[in-house]
């Protein structure tokens, strides 16, 4: 049952209203199944979709999951965990999260944000008193949100490069006194590996413990997340794990597992199966409020700044009213629904999550290759849910214009 349906019921059966009582628990019985064999009619659609999209891009492996609320609708696989061996990929196999773990980093941190442990508005340089900036007032202006929300104002990508050189974040840290940010920190957006990655420092230094015991303590466990894991020495510790892949002249490759973006963790740096991926998507759609409560799930989606160059991927420019990123999420306005989304790509794999706001469905998706399918994949899911066609989209663009 819907979290506003009980609510409401709630609400008139103590106010005696035996009447409405009746008529919403009537709701209930009719709407809610006929809703469910809805979505039950798109995931079938998506499946078809899903394997002809894999098998026309001869892409190695994957997996989905679509959620409704605290159901699993659908969760299957496809192909095999590393191109030319028999090992199939199943609902455990690992595959990593790329850019998707910000996901799980921003989770961490709202958790102890919101208990007090630190402050959104802390000044970065109490916690990294090596960061420094070519103008050191700018240094002292950067706070911890600006982290989470890809808002410190400098260019984007700054010295990922270096990442992807495996270099340490310890050796990249002072090359950041070369530079300044293009803006005050919080006033432009500019997507960040290395500094969202200092939110490490933070958690250590407010919880005595690393990010990675925080995780499994405060994430992973009580989410029954039971393949997730944090690093390269996790990944390739399991026999269950996905290759990455990438694109040759010949087709797909199999490739080194790297250890570049692991250096940055909380960028990139989670591990985890198409099966965890559904209990991730339950949590942060409010099913697990334990572990996240409303007013931290609220938090992450409110706004910090706006990415309106989004609006023009090929992709979504004929649906999105609105772009921007809270913390640790990419916040998309299709009509009157929100589409909290990250996507992650990192040397040979692909990942995508996405979940309506106002319909509470979501899907995950995982890929052992760079292939842009993924995001086809996503973005189709998203607009047949909502029931968005390029045309309606359309006409309510201009009708705001005008």
């Amino acid at each position: 049952m819907r979290p506003a349906i009980l609510s409401n019921i709630v609400y008139h059966l103590r106010a005696g209203k035996a009447r409405v009582l009746l008529s919403m628990l009537l709701l209930c019985t009719v709407a809610l199944p006929a809703r469910a064999m809805d979505i039950d009619a798109k995931a079938k659609e998506f499946d078809r979709y899903f394997r002809q999209m894999m098998a026309g891009k001869s892409i190695p492996g994957g997996a989905y999951v679509i959620v409704d609320g605290n159901r699993v609708v659908a969760m299957d696989t496809y192909g095999v965990r590393i191109r030319g061996k028999a090992g199939k990929v199943d609902r455990d196999t690992i595959f990593r999260l790329a850019s998707v773990s910000k996901t799980f980093a921003a989770s961490m941190a709202t958790v102890l944000e919101h208990e007090n442990r630190f402050n959104w508005s802390d000044k970065v340089v109490n916690y990294v008193p090596e960061l420094s900036f070519k103008t050191p007032s700018m240094s002292r202006q950067l706070q911890v949100e600006h982290l989470l929300s890809h808002s410190s104002g400098l260019t984007p990508n700054a010295y990922d490069d270096y990442l992807e050189s495996n270099t340490p974040l310890s050796k990249i840290l002072p090359k950041f006194a070369n530079i300044d940010p293009r803006c005050t920190p919080g006033k432009c957006y500019g997507y960040q590996n290395v500094l969202f990655s200092l939110i490490e420092d933070v958690i250590l230094q407010t919880t005595g413990s690393t990010y990675a015991k925080q995780l499994k303590s405060r994430i992973f466990s009580p989410l029954n997340m039971q393949n997730a894991s944090v690093g390269w020495e996790s990944f390739m510790a399991s026999d269950n794990r996905a290759a990455p892949h990438v694109q040759t002249g010949s087709g797909w490759r199999p490739v080194k597992v790297e250890k570049e973006y692991y250096f940055a963790a909380p960028a990139a740096g989670v591990n985890a199966s198409i099966s965890d991926m559904a209990q991730w998507l339950k949590a942060q759609m409010g099913y697990y409020p334990k572990v996240l409560t409303p007013a931290m799930i609220e938090d992450m989606t409110t706004e910090r700044v706006s990415t309106q160059r989004h609006m023009r991927h090929r992709i979504w420019r004929d649906y999105l009213s609105h772009a921007g990123y809270g913390l640790g999420w990419r916040l998309y306005t299709i009509g009157d629904d929100r589409i909290i989304y990250h996507g992650g790509w990192v040397a040979g794999f692909r990942a995508a999550v996405a979940y309506s706001e106002k319909l509470k469905i979501g899907i995950a998706i995982l890929m052992n290759a760079e292939s842009r399918v993924i995001s086809d994949l996503t973005a189709n899911f998203v607009i047949d849910i909502t029931g968005k066609d390029k045309a309606a989209t359309l006409k309510a663009k201009a009708s705001r214009k005008r």
